[in-house]
């Protein structure tokens, strides 16, 4: 294992006022999102909106890395370049999604646990050859009446610290993503119960298993209301409940903390990780983006499966990419009317 390699990608994946764009959407998932413009999702055209966002010329102004699907990372744009080489050329770097998606797991009341680590060293090889630098695996913790389970999170928890540790020695970054979701009518109070449990848990098993954690990033969602929730908690609040519980639970020598949008709209993520750089600054590790849907929904609309308006969609990904390292710098000034 490398540490001092591991440990300068992941301070330069938390570059000053950077953040990660996550499009490492899976087949289905990118289907979702093409339905929503009538879009069929072929792999042509999977690879024209892909190519559309990385060509955004000025992206690696803000945009420290790419998550990339599998398909994606073995793509070549329409001139024959790799996508991959595109990210580098604009000084960003190339990750990777390696987890298999979230299956029930046996026993639970819907609940589920991730899985992908059969296999998963001879793939990190594999992506390390295709010019991956770092990988992403996302845990899903569900928030309801009787869940989450003390067994759910700890065989989460588990696996998200065997896959570091398998990244690691094989000379990956991790991304360790444990997700509890906004999905349901919980309380914020509740959402920060369920998210410390779980971050406390994570960290035990990265210590437990010897992950060097200033070669990781911690990929969380922020204390929020439940969706369905009747009180929604304000910016100022969830800012105040997303720094405390990562105070109680973050060592020190994870190098950032970089966020997942988890459903929020493109501006309440904006406006969330502003008001925590601006006023709860200094904080021990760097907090920015690595946002999926909050930095695309707009230029997906503008791009809508037609290439002549390609450059429409890469000034709405520009936008929000700006926007989101303004709140990193904590400048963010709200959006023009």
């Amino acid at each position: 294992m490398n540490v001092a390699q591991l440990s300068s990608v992941a301070e330069a994946m938390v570059a000053d006022n950077k953040g990660l764009l996550a499009a490492d959407e899976s087949t289905g998932t990118i289907k979702k999102r093409f339905d929503s413009i009538n879009i069929e999702s072929t792999e042509e055209a999977r690879r024209d909106y892909r190519e559309t966002l990385f060509t955004t010329n000025g992206l690696g102004d803000f945009i420290s890395g790419v998550i990339l699907f599998d398909e994606t990372i073995r793509q070549s744009a329409a001139d024959g370049t790799r996508l991959a080489e595109i990210l580098e050329r604009q000084g960003i770097l190339p990750g990777i999604k390696v987890d298999a998606g979230a299956k029930p797991l046996a026993g639970s009341d819907g609940e589920t646990v991730t899985e992908g680590l059969d296999g998963l060293a001879g793939r990190v090889a594999e992506y390390v050859d295709l010019g991956a630098k770092f990988a992403k695996w996302r845990a899903v913790i569900k928030i309801g009446d009787h869940i989450p389970s003390r067994a759910c999170i700890h065989v989460n928890a588990h696996a998200l610290a065997r896959y570091a540790k398998i990244c690691q020695e094989g000379g990956l970054v991790p991304i360790v993503e444990p997700e509890v979701l906004m999905d349901g009518g919980h309380t914020i109070e509740r959402c920060a119960d369920v998210t410390e449990a779980t971050l406390n848990a994570v960290y035990d098993e990265l210590y437990a298993q010897g992950v060097v954690l200033e070669g990781t990033i911690l990929k969380p969602n922020m204390v929020i209301s439940g969706k369905e929730c009747p009180k929604q908690a304000g910016v100022d609040e969830v800012a105040v409940a997303t720094v405390a519980i990562l105070k109680r639970t973050v060592p020190s020598a994870v190098p950032g903390i970089m966020f997942l949008s988890g459903g929020q709209t493109e501006i309440q993520a904006t406006e969330h990780l502003h008001a925590m750089n601006a006023n709860h600054a200094p904080l021990p590790w760097k907090l920015s983006y690595s946002y999926g849907r909050a930095l695309q929904e707009g230029a997906l609309k503008a791009w809508g499966g037609n290439n002549a308006n390609r450059q429409s969609a890469q000034a709405m990904l520009l936008n929000r990419a700006r926007q989101n390292s303004s709140a990193c710098a904590a400048t963010y000034t709200g959006e023009a009317a």
